[in-house]
């Protein structure tokens, strides 16, 4: 296993500065900021040594918290190829408010299905997880009276150290970071990069049930129109339920940062 994330040296080495690139605005092109806050719940049942069950909803709020931004409801289930491979497929809702100085006309619905590969090594104190996934949305935007379809691909690059010891155990504080790229394709994709998301963190694990976390995501949106780029600068505030059904349960595995 240790091999398998060593090869992955060199994606890293490509993607990363693309990463960076991406938190750069073009030229000729309207940049706008938000400043927002992200309550996130989300929890995991281990209900065997295959299978999970997962469930979250985020309360996004636009202007310092004042005003809604995204509703988003997420159920999947998960299954299990040992300790490191796990696939999922879910279903997600979510509604976009208007907000920001380039507010769209109205609120705009959605929902679709997504399905995901997750690779993680936990193995050192520093824990590597990768995370591949593939949804297909639809969408009504503002002023339309029917649903679009668009498909769009992601890809999450996270991190997790212990800052007390060599593995994370209960009552420990840990730092989290990640970064994750999102990618619209197909012929009703309105552009092919969507946005991305630069995150880093502080979490603490209260018991093996539950994890609290707070941190700052820099997402850099570039809307429908191709040409307003959102800097949206955002505290995140996460609880994290870990529920393990299973006789003598190791301490779980951490979510994914970012969600």
């Amino acid at each position: 296993m240790t091999a398998l994330f060593r090869a992955t040296g060199p994606l890293l080495a490509f993607f990363l500065p693309l990463f960076v690139a991406a938190q750069q605005l073009p030229e000729a092109r309207v940049a706008e900021r938000n400043d927002n806050l992200w309550l996130v719940g989300a929890g995991q049942l281990r209900l065997t040594d295959k299978w999970s069950s997962y469930a979250e909803m985020q309360l996004r709020r636009a202007d310092q918290g004042r005003k809604p931004q995204q509703t988003v409801l997420r159920l999947a289930a998960n299954y299990h190829l040992g300790q490191h491979f796990q696939l999922g497929a879910g279903a997600l809702y979510q509604k976009i408010y208007p907000y920001g100085q380039f507010a769209a006309s109205e609120s705009a619905p959605e929902h679709g299905f997504y399905q995901q590969v997750q690779v993680q090594d936990v193995s050192g104190r520093v824990q590597l997880l990768h995370r591949y996934r593939l949804e297909q949305r639809w969408i009504r935007w503002p002023e339309a009276n029917r649903f679009t379809y668009q498909n769009r691909t992601r890809y999450q690059l996270g991190l997790l150290l212990p800052l007390l010891g060599p593995r994370l155990t209960t009552r420990m504080p840990y730092l989290i970071a990640s970064d994750e790229i999102l990618v619209n394709f197909g012929r009703n994709a309105p552009n092919r990069f969507d946005q991305n998301r630069l995150y880093a963190g502080l979490g603490y694990t209260a018991s093996k049930l539950v994890r609290l976390e707070a941190g700052y995501l820099n997402q850099l949106l570039q809307q429908r129109n191709g040409r307003v780029f959102e800097h949206n600068h955002t505290l995140q505030l996460s609880l994290l339920l870990n529920l393990d059904l299973r006789a003598d349960a190791p301490m779980a595995a951490p979510l994914p940062p970012g969600y």
